[in-house]
């Protein structure tokens, strides 16, 4: 692909480049690459003049670059052409798609699949081998079921929504539009509800729903759990990592990120645009407001304000924490004048 096609691809995001200058430089583009292990034929990308020092080591053709004059500059000055951008890496993924589409099978139904007769499927649908589609489950337009798949009775799946290999969809599951539900995963099982009585765990049916609204993505081996009552919702857009735990009842608002091994009890609420970092804990019933984010391995006991970052176990705002870090790193010297200390002080006495 030519590097003028790519320009016209991505349109006005592109509108300032090399070529404006020098239009004969208009090599072919092969594919995209890290900066670091870039090769010739190959678009790469400098998030920000931080990373500019590649500039001058990368072995790319074409890069994507910052709106800084001197990255541009040293591109110009080794011959490499360039685009620049306020946000480079929204336009290297949009670059990403112009060279690799993810593997999308043609609309059949396998023959080895099991698909109860009350089943309702919609047109262009694909359906692997050995898939089991159950009682009264609804599958939308173009969505694709892949191979070992399993929908319990009474699930609802969205058009173009996608069930990547050996997940499970438990019954009363609602799963819109657009959807990505990543191999291993499990939704919609029962939560985690019993009891305590005198001789031992009485369990709580778990009677609700678990509901999944547009374009959520879920990755491999993580668990969203139907509550006892009522529903587990999570908004639309919101992403969801690898490993994740989304306890019964909790309520994640849209367009969040939820990062690996990040744990939510029952009854969690999520606001809007909320970033959980990776082992992240958060205890029943908390509840984090629009915008707030939650640093790796934050455990989170307390209500978080709209807004606020907290870091650490028992989580506290940013910068208490980064203060606390301050003096935890001081302790050994801290600890060494306190023995000094104690040792005068008995001396005096004596």
């Amino acid at each position: 692909m030519k590097f003028s096609e790519i320009l016209r691809q991505f349109g006005e995001a592109a509108s300032n480049h090399s070529l404006i200058s020098n239009p004969e430089e208009d090599p072919e583009i092969t594919g995209v690459a890290a900066i670091d292990q870039a090769t010739i034929g190959t678009l790469s990308y400098v998030e920000s003049a931080k990373f500019g020092s590649f500039v001058g080591n990368t072995n790319a053709t074409a890069l994507i670059l910052p709106q800084d004059e001197k990255l541009q500059v040293l591109a110009q000055e080794r011959g490499i052409i360039w685009i620049a951008t306020p946000d480079p890496r929204l336009l290297f993924a949009k670059a990403i798609a112009l060279f690799y589409q993810p593997y999308r099978p043609i609309p059949e139904i396998h023959p080895t699949a099991v698909i109860d007769s009350t089943a309702k499927i919609g047109s262009d649908v694909y359906i692997g081998p050995h898939a089991v589609i159950q009682q009264g489950v609804e599958i939308g337009n173009s969505a694709i079921i892949h191979p070992n798949v399993v929908i319990y009775p009474d699930a609802k799946i969205g058009d173009r929504t996608i069930l990547h290999a050996n997940c499970t969809i438990h019954e009363r599951t609602r799963i819109g539009a657009d959807c990505v539900i990543h191999s291993a995963a499990v939704i919609g099982a029962e939560g985690f509800g019993f009891v305590p009585t005198r001789s031992g765990w009485l369990k709580m049916e778990q009677s609700g729903y678990t509901v999944l609204e547009d374009g959520v993505v879920v990755g491999c081996n993580s668990a969203i759990d139907r509550p006892a009552v009522g529903e587990t919702r999570v908004g639309s857009n919101t992403v969801i990592d690898n490993l994740v735990q989304i306890g019964h009842g909790c309520q994640i608002g849209t367009g969040c990120a939820i990062a690996g091994q990040a744990g939510m009890a029952g009854g969690v609420q999520l606001g809007n645009r909320v970033i959980l970092a990776g082992q992240t804990g958060i205890a029943n019933q908390v509840k984090m407001g629009d915008g707030a984010i939650a640093s790796a391995q934050s455990g989170i006991h307390s209500d978080v304000a709209p807004g606020e970052i907290v870091s650490g176990s028992p989580a506290m705002p940013y910068k208490l924490y980064l203060k606390v870090c301050a003096v935890y790193n001081r302790l050994p010297d801290m600890y060494q004048s306190l023995k000094q200390l104690q040792r005068k002080l008995n001396n005096s006495n004596d």
